[in-house]
């Protein structure tokens, strides 16, 4: 079994490093996910007892009175940090341009959703996971789709 400080990468893509007892995560360690998000955290036995995750753009999730992007103040991240854009031009997302989504599609946030094949594959198109009936719901009902038609500006006659 795996002993000591090391790395581990899963076949997700996402790495554990840190301190491995008995083949388990045991200490100090972190798991950096492929879209760059992390989650540092004390270990025991391959299980967290502490931790913090921390998104690609360096926001900190926080468990107790997250307030991020609800009711009350609904902008982004890199609008918290950046300010806002000049009226007309839309933050559609955190990234800025955001994602070209596939034609019929969905950006279900780690990758593309095709509701047909009921399939997600990463950002570079490689095959993540089939979705079920709860996930498929959940991002037709939640998450940003390609758009279906083209709308252009049509000036007033």
């Amino acid at each position: 079994r795996m002993e000591g400080q090391g790395s581990y990468t899963l076949p997700t893509g996402t790495e554990y490093r840190g301190p491995l007892r008995d083949g388990m995560f045991d200490g100090e360690g972190e798991l950096l996910f492929p879209g760059g998000g992390r989650y540092r955290a004390i270990w025991h036995r391959g299980l967290p007892t502490q931790g913090k995750y921390t998104f690609a753009d360096g926001l900190e999730y926080q468990d107790k009175k997250w307030h991020y992007c609800d009711g009350y103040d609904r902008r982004f991240y890199t609008e918290i940090c950046s300010g806002l854009k000049p009226a007309g031009i839309s933050h559609l997302t955190n990234l800025d341009p955001p994602r070209k989504i596939p034609k019929g599609c969905y950006d279900c946030g780690d990758g593309f959703y095709n509701p047909e094949t009921r399939i997600i594959v990463d950002y570079e198109h490689r095959f993540l996971r089939n979705a079920d009936d709860d996930e498929h719901e959940w991002i037709v009902q939640t998450c940003r789709k390609a758009w279906d038609e083209t709308i252009e500006h049509k000036p007033k006659p």
